[in-house]
């Protein structure tokens, strides 16, 4: 296993090194937990890896916490979002979901950016932050940005919208509404650690000072060739008490979360038991 490592320290270099690379093989890291294992299946040649774990501006390698949003950098890991007091307070989902990611080994060295940049349907990050409705910064190798809608990101199986001369910049996540929250990640999987999940599920309710939901998300993983954010239902809770409801609501609500996924048979379980444990999982959410 063989590769050119190229390893930019500020954002002006990678820009550069993007411009002068795009005549070749070349692929992004950081953690590199991932792609080592691909290069070790693969027999790739003539392959240049521009390392951004050298990167250090804030809008990389920071969480920034503004009034209207939180803004955190791709080169962050796992482990600092688990640990972020900010992010555990007012966004479980995302705390819980980076706190169940693999080992505390890989949190280390995982970084936010690597594992959305995976796309994987399974992905725990990429469920959470769609759940919150983040969306992408993506800088080019001209220094211009443009935004996207994590959705909208993900274009199936291993597959974004990112070109060959554009890096993920940061991921941004709206501010709460409302102080009062309910938010939480759950995943499935055959053992407690190092996991793929077979399901997953992800929500942030809002309510206001009566208990009426105001903003919501939810979304699902390992049930689509992307993760999904499920509207039918998200829509569903806006306006109801979301501690008291009736349990035909409930029941209601887990039978639009299970239609919005589309899962098939794989190794680690069957299309039909995706939609079970969904199902079950979903109605789960209201304990």
């Amino acid at each position: 296993m063989e590769f050119e490592l190229i390893s930019p320290v500020n954002c002006e270099e990678l820009k550069q090194c993007l411009s002068s690379n795009q005549d070749k093989n070349i692929r992004l890291a950081a953690g590199f937990t991932d792609l080592i294992i691909e290069l070790k299946k693969d027999n790739v040649v003539d392959l240049s890896v521009i390392n951004l774990s050298k990167l250090r501006e804030e809008e990389f390698a920071g969480i920034l916490i503004k009034e209207e949003e939180i803004r955190i950098g791709s080169m962050v890991t796992a482990a600092s979002i688990a640990r972020n007091v900010f992010i555990r307070d007012h966004f479980p989902v995302l705390s819980e979901a980076a706190d169940g990611l693999a080992s505390k080994q890989i949190r280390e060295v995982a970084t936010i950016g690597g594992n959305i940049c995976q796309a994987s349907p399974s992905g725990d990050l990429s469920c959470a932050l769609t759940a919150l409705k983040a969306f992408c910064e993506i800088m080019n190798m001209k220094g211009q940005i443009r935004s996207e809608a994590l959705p909208d990101f993900f274009r199936g199986p291993g597959k974004t919208s990112l070109g060959k001369n554009e890096v993920l910049r940061n991921i941004v996540i709206p501010s709460n509404k409302s102080k009062l929250i309910r938010s939480g990640f759950i995943k499935i999987g055959k053992r407690a650690a190092m996991e793929c999940s077979i399901v997953s599920i992800a929500w942030h309710i809002q309510s206001d000072e009566n208990g009426s939901v105001l903003h919501a998300g939810v979304a699902c993983g390992a049930v689509a060739p992307t993760v999904i954010l499920c509207m039918e239902a998200t829509s569903f809770l806006i306006g109801k008490k979301f501690r008291s409801l009736p349990i035909r609501d409930k029941e209601h609500f887990a039978t639009l979360v299970q239609h919005a996924a589309s899962p098939i048979d794989d190794l680690r379980a069957s299309a039909w038991y995706r939609k079970e444990v969904l199902y079950n999982i979903a109605i789960s959410i209201f304990e």
